[in-house]
């Protein structure tokens, strides 16, 4: 069935040979799966799992270990929450010991990185064969003759089923963590089976090491014109704001769906994969992804009809961050290998509950770094623990949960990039209108394809614009394909003086997030109006 290998020496994790299943093919892996219990196949092939409580991730129980080597480089904080060596040890060495009485245990071997000038070595050891199956779908898979002598860069240890009862004696705050040591450059994950947790460590791993190799990370996706190489576009945005849905185009090809990275040479995908939210995804809407879904393909917290087993899309019974990954390769016009040159259009995407930002605005150089910074969107419902409405949020750079590093140094990247590259940089709002959450309604999805339309066809950069009073933000005044009256956000209130008191509300909670940020005055006058 599979060669069984023990981890190579070079590793820092040993467990005996016949424990290790490695770089199990995808049938087999599905099979496992089905024969241990841990999911069922779907009516399109895909195999569907749940993941327990935890339908999102848990970044109030993620830890970073706060070593002398890597101390003074980190951004520490809420999101970068210090774990002492001492405690990463202990963690390590009770993961170990626990995954040491499995029966059977799960390696995937693969890259993150498209271009192999930037990649990394990871090594994935789950406890279930469906984690991966995520792995292999996610990562870029090591071609045979790179697995013998194998010596990974990065290990993930997935102990999912492991709780812990005393998490003060490990320096977590509850039964869940998921602690990550850049020093060790190790990822150990206890107590959920949200495989999210897989993926965004190495994210994070790369987020770290790529900007010493003067490559820019990025929380993105980017597609390009198939007729025109020279078109690329980048989306930036976090979980639910359309990263997947927009740069999923019959008209463009795919790079890659979620994490990126600029380079002297232009845009390289780190994964293999994509991840999609999948509530209420239809043939018609999505059709690229729809059928993306197919044997080898992993659904997450899916409603599968118990009789047709074919998937509710529009159940959000177990959670609204329904998931769906497969191969790049699965989507029609992936770019094989998934590079390309650098970007023409660069797009801001943030689903603003307050009903309040304009659809779509251009921005200035220094209204593009101050949005980057401040990184203001709406969490969604269901992609972290415990978030069950949509919430305003500020997550710097777009991908604050994910950015080791002070936000300054993504931050400053970004400048250098789009001066240099001569990139036009848009605010792409996809939240609400006519009113905040609960209230008002989410733009309708043929309008914010429209303006995406817009933006890479080039004829946005020559229309009119107008200035938002509060936001200074360049609203067009005409799209094509979108009712006029849309443009401009107030305009779709039915009480203006509401709409002004809740811009007013959210311009001065943009300025009491960039008061943290030590930015230039020209940075910081292209932010809202608070009077």
């Amino acid at each position: 069935m599979t060669t069984v290998t023990a981890i190579p020496s070079a590793s820092r994790h040993s467990f005996a040979s016949d424990k290790i299943l490695r770089n199990l093919s995808t049938a087999i892996l599905v099979e496992h799966a089905l024969q241990r219990g841990e999911g069922r196949l779907a009516s399109n092939g895909a195999l569907a799992c749940d993941t327990g409580d935890r339908t999102g991730r848990s970044p109030n129980d993620k830890f970073l270990e706060d070593s002398a080597a890597i101390h003074d480089n980190i951004d520490w904080g809420k999101v970068n929450q210090p774990m002492s060596p001492a405690h990463f040890d202990a963690l390590e060495k009770l993961v170990l010991a626990s995954l040491g009485r499995r029966e059977q245990l799960y390696r995937f071997d693969g890259y993150a990185g498209a271009d192999p000038a930037y990649r990394l070595k990871v090594s994935v050891i789950t406890e279930e064969a469906w984690h991966s199956l995520f792995a292999k779908t996610l990562f870029i898979n090591a071609e045979p003759g790179d697995l013998a002598h194998w010596s990974q860069d990065w290990t993930v240890i997935d102990a999912g089923s492991l709780r812990l009862d005393d998490p003060a004696k490990y320096g977590a705050k509850g039964p869940v963590c998921i602690a990550q040591s850049l020093e060790k450059r190790t990822v150990l994950i206890v107590g959920t089976r949200y495989a999210g947790e897989i993926k965004k460590s190495i994210f994070y791993a790369m987020n770290y090491d790529l900007p010493d190799a003067n490559v820019f990370p990025m929380h993105c996706s980017c597609n390009v014109d198939r007729k025109d190489p020279s078109n690329v576009a980048l989306f930036f945005g976090l979980s639910g704001t359309g990263k997947t849905t927009l740069s999923a185009d019959p008209h463009r090809d795919l790079v890659g769906d979620d994490e990126h990275g600029w380079s002297s040479k232009g845009i390289f995908n780190i994964e293999g994969g994509c991840y999609a939210k999948c509530i209420k995804l239809s043939r018609e809407g999505e059709p690229e992804i729809w059928d993306a879904i197919r044997f080898g393909s992993v659904l997450e917290n899916t409603v599968i009809d118990p009789a047709t087993r074919v998937p509710d899309y529009d159940s959000s019974a177990k959670t609204e961050n329904t998931r769906v990954t497969y191969p790049v390769s699965y989507i029609k016009n992936a770019r094989m290998p998934s590079v390309a040159t650098h970007p023409r259009n660069v797009v801001f995407l943030t689903a603003d509950a307050f009903g309040v930002l304009p659809p779509v605005s251009r921005l200035s150089p220094e209204q593009a770094m101050y949005y980057f910074l401040n990184g203001y969107t709406s969490k969604l419902a269901g992609t972290e623990a415990g978030v069950t409405e949509p919430q305003p949020n500020f997550s710097a750079c777009f991908g604050g949960p994910f950015m080791p590093r002070p936000p300054m140094r993504y931050a400053e990247m970004l400048r250098d990039r789009i001066a240099a590259h001569k990139s036009d940089v848009w605010l792409l709002n996809t939240g609400w209108t006519g009113g905040p959450y609960g209230t008002g309604s989410r733009f309708k999805l043929s309008y914010t394809r429209a303006f995406v339309t817009a933006i890479l066809d080039g004829s946005l950069s020559k229309a009119t614009c107008v200035k938002h009073p509060i936001f200074g933000l360049q609203m067009p005044t005409a799209v094509e394909g979108v009712p006029s009256e849309v443009l401009d956000p107030r305009n779709t209130w039915s009480d203006k003086a509401a709409y002004d008191l809740k811009a007013r509300d959210l311009a001065a909670r943009f300025r009491a997030n960039d008061a943290k940020f030590a930015i230039t005055a020209e940075v910081r006058a292209a932010g809202p109006a608070t009077e």
